[in-house]
């Protein structure tokens, strides 16, 4: 098998791309910046003695940019799972915001999946074998954050996406889900290297932030044949923090939670 990972140099995409090749998958690994990242994802991959390839992606630069995954299906021979996991936000209000950052996100999040996910889709379809796009949300597909408008919108116009998907491409046998992480102890959160175990949360349930392994387990799991029969599902991995709606509304004992 080979799949592509996109946003794949830290975080829950480097997590994601290790475990997909645990699993003997060929692995497409793409970054924006951080080429070192994605140089000791790749190292990472080989180890569990499977293929590599790295190239650039550069979601801001659309539609050109998305060809590069066609360009990792060529030199994988194919590919067969697609995770799109590169993304982007805010921490700004929305009446503070202007249209280049909210178009900005929007581009990333939404329209970079959109390309990438039609660009392996007929990968797919052209192969015959079916196949596995997975789309990294998040919480946010499902529940408001004050500060993170276009980042909200578009996680939960992915997850409309995947839904789309999942019902135009089931006759080609390829299935299309969502997972929608919630706090992750990742670069992006600020918790680099951090053991989420270490790190209380009073407000989630399971009393601490996520492990990216964590994450990459369902997906993994979502890329295999025993997952073959789930389509157009989003599966939450948040430790039971959007649970928490009714109970925070009665225990906040303030309005901090409107501060960005």
């Amino acid at each position: 098998m080979r799949a592509v990972v996109t946003g794949s140099d830290s975080g829950i995409g480097k997590a994601i791309a290790v475990a997909l090749a645990g699993g003997g998958v060929d692995v497409g690994i793409t970054f924006h910046e951080d080429a070192d990242g994605a140089e000791d994802t790749a190292r990472q991959v080989r180890e569990k003695g499977v293929r590599a390839v790295v190239r650039r992606l550069d979601l801001t630069d659309l539609p050109t940019s998305a060809a590069v995954v066609d360009e990792l299906a060529g030199e994988l021979g194919g590919v067969d799972v697609l995770v799109n996991c590169a993304g982007t936000g805010t921490a700004q209000k929305a009446m503070d915001m202007d249209f280049d950052t909210w178009r900005n996100v929007l581009s990333v999040d939404l329209d970079g999946a959109f390309l990438c996910s039609q660009r392996a889709a007929k990968h797919m379809i052209k192969a015959g074998q079916g196949g596995r796009i997975i789309n990294i949300t998040s919480v946010h597909e499902h529940q408001p954050r004050v500060g993170a408008a276009p980042y909200c919108a578009a996680k939960a116009g992915l997850g409309a996406l995947t839904k789309v998907l999942a019902l135009e491409l089931a006759e080609h046998a390829i299935t299309v889900n969502s997972v929608a992480p919630g706090e992750i102890s990742t670069p992006m959160t600020g918790q680099e290297d951090v053991d989420p175990r270490t790190e209380q949360r009073p407000g989630v349930p399971l009393g601490r932030p996520g492990h990216a392994g964590e994450v990459a387990a369902v997906v993994a799991f979502l890329a295999t044949p025993a997952a073959g029969y789930v389509t157009g599902a989003s599966y939450v991995v948040d430790g039971g923090m959007s649970l928490m709606g009714p109970q925070a509304g009665q225990l906040l004992a303030d309005r901090k939670w409107l501060q960005v």
